[in-house]
């Protein structure tokens, strides 16, 4: 399945603001309803986490992890995660584990 990323900084922006976080060790889920017929992703990884290598091997943990539980969802909702700096030393399992348990508490997932 496909994903469909969120790229402007205006809708990153949008999405900090409404303040509906989910917060675990390694990640911090924020997201809202679309009115679309799709999900959107959006990653934030910042500098804390590590230099560019591990930087973007988090992201590729993230994405992995999303993509297995997108079918899942049972609404669709434009989703910012960012990485904390534990995310960089995390295996994909456990990616996958903590999102999935951020997801089910915001009632995105049953």
């Amino acid at each position: 399945m496909e994903i469909i990323t969120i790229k402007e900084n205006r809708d990153f922006r949008r999405l900090y603001r409404k303040k509906t976080s989910y917060i675990s060790p390694a990640l911090v889920v924020y997201f809202k309803e679309n009115g679309a017929g799709f999900s959107r992703l959006g990653i934030t990884v910042g500098k804390k986490v590590g230099k560019a290598v591990k930087r973007n091997r988090a992201k590729r943990v993230i994405r992995q992890a999303y993509r297995e539980l997108l079918p899942l969802f049972s609404r669709n909702v434009d989703m910012v995660i960012v990485a904390r700096k534990k995310s960089a030393e995390i295996k994909s399992f456990e990616a996958r584990e903590e999102l999935e348990k951020l997801l089910k508490k915001a009632k995105i997932i049953d």
